[in-house]
């Protein structure tokens, strides 16, 4: 079926919970996963105070760390269920747009992520990467809730 999962997380629990599913499915279909954490430009204007404090260096170096670490759990989950992984931090500031490019890049055939189940005002004000991702994939998304 499905030889090549990408799992996209930003570290939330609904992300985490995905890759635990998404590497339990990688196995069923003996498919090898890449996941990726995608990382936010820095910039000098920023809603985050806490940024004008770094410089671009140090932002970006705290931001590949946090990712790392959430991209730890991916590595552990494939490498117990004996599924080949890979992983990586994307810089960008549109997430959906990093995803589809590294799962072009990368070759897979399926994306498989979280939603995490906005609606109302907070979904039009916060928008939702998984809505882009499946707006625009050329391959078949999986919504986990």
């Amino acid at each position: 079926m499905f030889k090549h999962l990408l799992l996209p997380t930003d570290g939330s629990d609904a992300s985490q919970a995905t890759i635990l599913k998404g590497v339990r499915l990688a196995k069923e279909f003996n498919a090898r996963i890449t996941g990726i954490s995608v990382v936010p430009e820095f910039h000098v204007l920023t809603f985050n105070t806490t940024m004008i404090e770094d410089t671009r260096d140090v932002f970006i170096a705290e931001s590949r760390a946090q990712a790392l670490k959430y991209l730890a759990l991916l590595s552990r989950a494939a490498d117990e269920a004996g599924v080949p992984c890979e992983t990586e931090v994307v810089l960008g500031d549109q997430p959906y747009e990093a995803i589809l490019s590294t799962c072009e890049s990368k070759g897979c055939d399926l994306i498989m992520m979280a939603s995490h189940g906005r609606r109302g005002l907070q979904a039009l004000l916060i928008g939702s990467e998984t809505q882009k991702v499946l707006t625009h994939s050329k391959v078949p998304v999986l919504v986990y809730r």
